[in-house]
C-alpha cells in the first residue's frame, strides 16, 4: 500500500522556476478572510487615539476569560511577562524553588530565574513532551512554591496529577500556555485550572496579534488585582507606588486586532485539529506509522495543534531533504534548557534528563496552520516517505 501511495506524488526534477514552497505559517492566508474586520478594529483605535490599555483592552480581558473559563484576565505586553508578572503577583521571591520542565521556550524557566528564584526540572513524557506529572514530589522541598506546567504544543498537561501534588503540598500553580489558548482538559480550559494562566498572543500563536502581547488569567480576585498593579509600575494610582511593578501593558491596537482574531479562533483550532487526523491518516496510508513517533492526545485533553511535533530517526538528514524541496520545518527544541549557558548555574548536566534530551535530537514539527491545504499535506508526507526509502 506504502509504495502505491506514494505513486500518487511523484517528486518531480526541482525547476526553480515553477518551484512552489510551502509556508511553514501562512498569515497572509489568515489575513485576507477577515481584512476589513481588521482595518475596522485599527480604524476605531486611530480614531479615538488611545493606544494604551483602556477600553480595547478591557474588552479582550472579558472576553478572553469567558473564553478561558476563568474568572479574571489581564492583559500584558508578552507571554514572556504574563510568567514573570504571575510569579510577582504570588509573592515569589528570592531562593524559592519552582517546578517545571526542562524541554520548553527559554521564556519559562528564564522568567523563574529572573526573579532570583530556582528552576527544579522534572523529565518529560516520551509521548507527549509535556513534563512527567509522576515525578513532580520527587523534587519537591521545603523551598518548594510553585509549579509551572508546560501545555506544550498544545497539549494539556496531565493536570488532575498536578493539582492534586499542589494541593497536598500547598503549591501554587501557574500554567505555561503560551501555545495552548482554547486547549481543554476533561472539558475545562487551560489558564482555567491553577492559580494563573499564562497566554502569549506573539504572531505565531494560534491566536496571535501583529506585535507582541500577552495575558494572565486567574480566578482569585486578589491576584487578579495585584496583576493590575504590577503592570503598570505596582501604581494604584497615578505616581502612588505600592510595590515594585513593571511596566507591562497591552496595546490598544493589539487587543482590538486580538477581539477580531479571537471570533475565528474556534474555526481555526478546527481546522488544525483536522489537518492532524489528516497527517495521521497520510502517515498511516505512507507505511510511516511505525516509522515515526506522531503526536499523542491522552484521553481528557483537546489538543489544539499549536505545533504538529514527530519524532523522526536520522532527524537532521530528513529536515535538509524536506527544505531541498521547499518544505519548511522547525526544531522546537534544538536543546533543553538545563545544558543551556544561561542556565549553568543550577549545576545540572548532560544526561540528567535523558528523555528531555532525546527529543531534542529526534523532533520535527512540521507546518500545520488551518489553511494548510491536503495537497500541501500529501506532499509533505509523500517526501518524507521517499526519504525513508531511499535511505532503507
Amino acid at each position: 500500500m506504502g509504495s502505491d501511495a506514494i505513486a500518487q506524488v511523484e517528486l518531480p526534477v526541482r525547476r526553480e522556476s515553477s518551484f512552489v514552497p510551502i509556508p511553514f505559517l501562512d498569515l497572509k492566508a489568515q489575513f485576507g478572510p477577515i481584512r476589513e474586520e481588521l482595518l475596522d478594529a485599527i480604524s476605531r483605535v486611530l480614531e479615538s487615539q488611545h493606544f494604551i490599555l483602556g477600553h480595547e483592552v478591557e474588552a479582550l480581558e472579558r472576553e478572553v476569560a469567558e473564553y478561558v473559563g476563568a474568572k479574571f484576565a489581564i492583559g500584558c505586553a508578552s507571554g514572556s511577562d504574563a510568567l514573570l508578572l504571575a510569579q510577582m503577583a504570588i509573592g515569589i521571591e528570592s531562593g524559592d524553588e519552582i517546578i517545571t520542565s526542562p524541554f520548553t521556550f527559554g521564556a519559562t524557566a528564564g522568567s523563574i530565574a529572573r526573579l532570583r528564584a530556582k528552576p527544579v526540572f522534572v523529565d518529560i513524557c516520551p509521548d507527549t513532551f509535556n513534563f512527567d506529572e509522576r515525578q513532580l514530589e520527587t523534587v519537591i522541598t521545603s523551598r518548594s512554591r510553585a509549579i509551572m506546567p508546560v501545555h506544550l504544543f498544545g497539549l494539556p498537561v496531565e493536570m488532575d496529577a498536578v493539582l492534586e501534588v499542589a494541593r497536598k503540598h500547598d503549591l501554587a500553580v501557574i500554567e505555561d500556555a503560551a501555545q495552548a489558548i482554547g486547549a481543554r482538559w476533561k472539558g475545562r480550559g487551560v489558564g482555567s485550572l491553577g492559580t494563573c494562566g499564562c497566554f502569549s498572543f506573539f504572531p505565531s500563536k494560534n491566536l496571535g496579534g501583529a506585535g507582541d502581547g500577552g495575558m494572565v488569567t486567574t480566578n482569585d480576585p486578589q491576584v487578579a488585582e495585584k496583576l493590575r498593579t504590577l503592570r503598570v509600575h505596582g501604581a494604584r494610582k497615578k505616581y502612588r507606588y505600592e510595590s515594585l511593578g513593571i511596566n507591562s501593558r497591552l496595546d490598544a491596537l493589539q487587543a482590538a486586532i486580538l477581539r477580531v482574531k479571537l471570533r475565528h479562533l474556534d474555526t481555526w483550532t478546527n481546522g488544525r485539529r483536522k489537518n492532524a487526523e489528516t497527517y495521521l491518516e497520510l502517515f498511516t496510508e505512507y507505511d510511516l506509522a511505525d516509522r515515526l513517533a506522531l503526536p499523542f492526545a491522552p484521553v481528557g485533553s483537546l489538543h489544539v495543534y499549536n505545533q504538529f511535533s514527530v519524532r523522526a530517526p536520522r532527524r537532521n538528514e530528513l529536515q535538509e531533504c524536506l527544505r531541498n524541496w521547499g518544505i519548511p520545518t522547525e526544531v522546537y527544541y534544538p536543546s533543553p534548557l538545563h545544558v543551556e549557558a544561561a542556565f549553568a548555574f543550577l549545576n545540572y548536566r548532560e544526561g540528567d534528563f535523558p528523555k528531555a534530551e532525546a527529543a531534542c535530537r529526534e523532533v520535527l514539527s512540521l507546518p500545520i496552520y488551518p489553511e494548510l491545504t491536503l495537497e500541501q499535506q500529501r506532499t509533505v508526507v509523500a517526501t518524507i516517505a521517499r526519504f525513508y526509502e531511499r535511505g532503507s
